[in-house]
């Protein structure tokens, strides 16, 4: 019996101690270098995204090396190799590649070069230093995936550049599906600013898309297309396909060997636009179809085959183009100043404008610019379809306002097109929306008479008479519709009479036409408020090139609107075709009791060069139209400012999404501006009765007395010192309260969600996390407040309102006095999955901090460590009802018997030490993609007029710059509230800019993300591993030293035996 005891109790150690040395390896391995981890969800894990055969074995990779000429690719080549050749005599780190391909045999500004990675910085930095080149770029590839219609159970799932958290090949693009679009009918009504009915007529079945924009009328009047010369950029078309009377030529420029289209989308495409099928009728049957393939049967395309595709369209002289893709990327600046070159050569491009709808912000590139006309779906009952994506244009915000887009929209729904080699069949997109709009394009290009179109077309001209003969839809706003739905015949009257002018799009502002004019009609203005900025389009019909002839002039239309105040900022030069003119808006102080409305007309006007055989220039006045609702200035209780400023969004940077918990979409591209993805956010806002202003400058920008809430959410970058001393001061003095919704930060899981990206071979890792936590708990340092590095997920009851946390933060300090609510959560963080796992053995929730609120003097704070419920974007559960309520507070000094219960008032502060707090990354430069670091403290056009280009309230003009990373300060001068002698110890102090680790001086490509240094393996990654396999040893060398001992004694206890035998 005791043998048999002694025998199990054996085994169990030797199991244990197995066991535990078996974990301790495991963890070692899993944990031994960032560069092979991934980011980990408990509720979904994610398999490694890159095997040790997929690792980068390759240690070349292509560039595109542009060129300020044209010229023969040989002389390029020959250019290149003469001018290196003492530098790299003998060497072959790099190599020219040669592209067979139509484009080959005219000039090129481009070439293409193989480069190793070790020697890429010394030849890019000796290629760039030739007075020749302009510049050298990764060259990135495009993944078209998914455009075509699917079986009823894949419609239902939307695919992009990642699935399940991974990068799939390609450069990243957004979903471009060709399903019903049903997936999206709850999100759209939940997110749209009109009531839909989606139960649509499905008129297709009964009649043709052409003849619901009446193209009958014109072919009845002999217009169909003839002469027009239609590229077609997408996989193909096949030469005998029965639907096509006119395919004039097919030309590849993949590294496939076929002309063929054996995936559909480019038959569709070119069947919506030009088919003869009686099933299936395109717009303009006989225009002459250049098929331009660009996309393997993976459904892959490089940048470079871009560019040399559109140098051949440009050099065959094509009329129009249709491209139905796009993406997030707008700073590829080798593809998008190739279609600016695109359009400067007269060549009228026609793109879709995504399928990311119902969310905003999620115009795809090229579409969103201006240059091009975007196009937008919209269903048979006139109403905006769901995958259509909505504007505004995010490419100039945090520090601007986005343009109006799409230009127009067309339908996009059920549209029958031609199939792969015979018949007809129905599927549904913008990418189906942007031919329709590119068959109608080419039908209004075949009324002008052949000698006189290169007189009267061109993107511009062509663009006005789109959208000012397009059809406004009554509930879709102009972030939605554009201008409104395509009308075939009002825009062939336009042109029928055109002569070359200037114009402006949109053309009226009118804040009595809702919700046409949202966001700008549902709050109205009032004085002592930061400038309402709206960004027009100027459109120039008379000439690639043109200039604003003189400042452009406010008209009032009565006395009392002369109360309106406006600054202009445009383009000094307006090309190619295109330019801005952007208003800031203000009413002036004697306003301040003034309710009505304010009327009257903005002129500008316009001069162009002489076109071919005039002699004069050519002159236009463009107008634009304001009606403006104006209140008395609110209470400085129900007004509230948000800091636009401090968001950071992709590109340039790897922003990494709010929600972990998201894996198809794990970038923050959606601008986050309250009129984007938190535009449902600022409409509750506004029912509730608050008036919401945004602030695009820093928090020296703006006059704390005029507010009772700052509203800071999910932000990103860091804070000027400045900064940090006049809010403590803005809140201590002035009364002003402050809000800040936060999101996860945690550096290891930052390091674990690096992915190689196969086109630019190298690796991105995020530049912060949800939120950039440091940041934030410097500028809340003085108020002894803090965030922690828990990722906190699961579901709370607070006010019988069940609310969902989704990858959020903890407070780790917090003042006594205050009250803090916590609940108890999953930490998937690595650290904290790792602790609890240890201390427990299970992974047991456990209380953290989430919410905290406390008064500081006569003003009031509140801390939330999730935005995730007030991001439209991808939110499960919405938390306004808690915002009302936080805001009630801030503003009011309401409180809710629910959040100042005594059972959460803090007798005691919330405490943790300093060096426990979240730290900053440092083996990137931040200063690549913030507005601080490395930047001067000036207050922006989008603050008021008086501060303008000053440091801000209570600044002198001239005062101590933000420091670079292991760079000096700048000196100039102090200004008033120079906070240079005052340190903040309170919280993580900023990264030691003298001290910087060296790897701080290289960092992400600002558009090309050259590769990273291997991040700081930081201790968590081994410590815990090292422990546990030091335990596992010592286990086995005890039990091995028992057995031993045990052996001993057996051996004595015989030989006694024997002895006593």
């Amino acid at each position: 019996m005791m043998k048999t005891i002694a025998h199990r109790f054996k085994i169990s150690i030797f199991s244990i101690s197995l066991i535990v040395l078996l974990i301790s390896i495991s963890l070692f391995t899993f944990n031994k270098s960032p560069q092979n981890q991934t980011l980990t969800s408990k509720t979904a894990p994610a398999s490694p995204l890159l095997s040790k055969e997929q690792e980068p074995a390759v240690v070349r990779r292509n560039y595109i090396v542009r060129f300020i000429e044209y010229k023969k690719a040989e002389h390029h080549k020959e250019y290149l190799e003469q001018n290196t050749k003492e530098k790299f005599e003998g060497s072959l780190s790099w190599e020219w590649i040669k592209r067979n391909n139509p484009a080959s045999r005219f000039p090129t500004d481009f070439g293409v070069v193989a480069i190793d990675d070790e020697a890429a910085s010394s030849v890019i930095g000796e290629f760039e230093r030739l007075k020749m080149v302009k510049d050298v770029r990764v060259d990135s590839s495009y993944q078209l995936r998914n455009l075509l219609g699917r079986s009823r159970k894949e419609r239902h799932e939307r695919v992009g550049a990642f699935s399940d958290g991974r990068k799939r090949p390609g450069k990243i693009f957004t979903s471009m599906s060709f399903g019903d679009g049903e997936e999206n009918v709850a999100a759209a009504a939940a997110t749209s600013n009109q009531t839909i009915d989606w139960q649509r007529h499905l008129l297709s079945q009964k009649s043709q898309v052409t003849s619901l924009f009446g193209a009958d009328a014109l072919w009845s009047k002999g217009y169909t297309g003839a002469k027009v010369r239609m590229a077609i950029f997408d996989t193909g078309i096949r030469s005998d396909h029965p639907h096509f009377r006119n395919i004039k030529e097919r030309t590849n420029w993949t590294n496939e060997d076929t002309l063929n289209d054996n995936l559909g989308h480019g038959t569709f495409v070119a069947g919506v636009i030009a088919g003869e099928d009686a099933e299936c009728l395109g717009f303009a049957p006989d225009t002459e179809i250049y098929a331009f393939r660009v996309f393997t049967d993976a459904q892959v395309s490089y940048t470079s085959w871009f560019l040399d595709a559109f140098n051949y369209a440009i050099a065959s002289n094509m009329d129009v183009l249709n491209l139905s893709i796009g993406g997030p990327d707008y700073l590829d600046l080798p593809f998008v100043e190739k279609v600016l070159e695109l359009t400067a050569s007269n060549i009228i491009m026609v793109s879709a404008i995504g399928n990311d709808g119902p969310l905003y912000g999620t115009l795809n590139n090229p579409a969103d610019q201006s240059d091009v006309i975007g196009v937008g779906g919209i269903d048979y009952n006139d109403h905006i379809a769901s995958f259509s994506s909505r504007g505004m244009s995010t490419w100039e915000i945090p520090h601007g306002y986005g343009r109006v887009k799409p230009d127009v929209v067309a339908y996009g729904r059920e549209i029958m097109g031609s199939k792969i080699s015979t018949g007809c069949k129905t599927l549904s997109g913008t990418s189906v929306a942007s031919p329709v709009v590119a068959g109608v394009v080419c039908l209004l290009v075949s009324v002008i008479p052949e000698s006189d179109r290169k007189k009267i077309l061109n993107p511009a001209s062509m663009k006005q008479a789109l959208v000012e003969g397009a059809a406004k839809l009554s509930g879709p706003n102009m972030y939605e519709q554009g201008a409104g739905r395509v009308d075939l015949l009002e825009s062939y009257e336009i042109l029928k009479s055109y002569k070359p002018r200037a114009s402006i799009f949109p053309s009226v502002l009118d804040y009595t036409d809702c919700p046409y004019s949202w966001p700008f009609c549902q709050q109205p203005l009032y004085a002592d408020a930061m400038p309402v900025l709206f960004n027009t389009t100027i459109l120039n019909g008379m000439g690639v090139i043109g200039y604003v002839e003189s400042q452009p002039v406010w008209h009032p239309a009565n006395e009392e609107s002369n109360l309106l105040s406006i600054h202009f900022t445009y383009s000094d030069v307006i090309w190619p075709w295109t330019g801005y003119l952007a208003l800031h808006m203000q009413i002036k102080e004697e306003g301040a009791q003034f309710s009505g409305d304010i009327e009257g007309n903005v002129t500008v006007k316009i001069y162009s060069p002489p076109a071919l055989g005039e002699k004069s220039f050519r002159h236009s006045t463009c107008v634009l139209h304001l009606k403006l609702k104006v209140v008395p200035t609110p209470p400085r209780s129900m007004r509230v400012l948000w800091d636009q400023f401090h968001s950071i969004k992709y590109p340039p940077g790897y922003i990494p999404r709010d929600s972990l918990d998201v894996r198809n979409d794990i970038l923050d591209w959606h601008g986050d501006h309250l009129h984007t993805n938190f535009h449902i956010m600022f409409n509750m806002l506004r029912d509730a009765g608050y008036y919401v202003e945004t602030l695009g400058s820093p928090l020296t920008c703006f006059d704390a007395r005029q507010y009772g809430t700052l509203l800071l959410v999910d932000l990103e970058d860091e804070y000027f010192e400045e900064e940090i001393q006049k809010l403590r001061d803005d809140v201590v003095n002035t009364g002003l309260s402050l809000v800040v919704f936060a999101d996860w930060y945690n550096v290891d899981t930052m390091v674990k969600m690096r992915f190689f990206d196969d086109n630019t071979r190298s690796w991105w890792t995020p530049v912060t996390g949800g939120a950039n936590i440091p940041a934030l708990n410097d500028l809340l340092a003085p108020f002894g407040i803090a965030f922690g590095d828990r990722i906190l997920n699961g579901d709370f009851n607070l006010n019988d309102e069940l609310i969902r946390y989704a990858s959020g933060t903890n407070i780790a300090k917090f003042p006594g006095g205050g009250y803090v609510h916590s609940f108890p959560f999953y930490d998937s963080s690595e650290s904290g999955a790792t602790h609890s796992f240890l201390a427990s053995g299970t992974d047991n929730q456990a209380d953290s901090a989430i919410l905290g609120l406390v008064e500081v003097g006569g003003s009031r704070i509140a801390v939330y460590g999730d935005s995730n419920c007030l991001d439209s974007s991808h939110m499960v559960t919405n938390c306004y009802w808690l915002l009302r309520k936080i805001l009630e507070f801030t503003g009011r000094n309401i409180k809710d018997p629910v959040l100042f219960s005594n059972s959460v008032k803090q007798k005691a502060p919330l405490h943790q030490d300093d060096n426990q707090l979240p730290s900053r990354r440092t083996d990137l430069n931040f200063s690549t993609y913030s507005a601080v670091f490395g930047k001067e403290l000036t207050c922006r056009s989008d603050s008021r007029f008086d501060v303008w280009g000053t440091k801000g309230y209570g600044l002198q003009v001239r005062g101590r710059n933000r420091r670079l990373p292991g760079y000096k300060a700048i000196d100039l001068g102090r200004g008033l509230n120079s906070s240079a002698d005052i340190s903040i110890t309170k919280g993580p102090k900023v990264l030691d800019k003298n001290k910087e680790n060296s790897s701080g001086n290289k960092f992400l490509g600002l558009l090309y993300r050259d590769d990273l240094d291997a991040p700081i393996v930081f201790p968590s990654h081994w410590l815990v591993p090292a422990v546990v396999a030091v335990l596992g040893i010592l286990l086995l060398l005890n039990f091995w030293r028992i057995r031993q001992k045990r052996r001993r004694r057996r051996k004595g206890s015989s030989s006694s035996r024997y002895t006593n035998l």
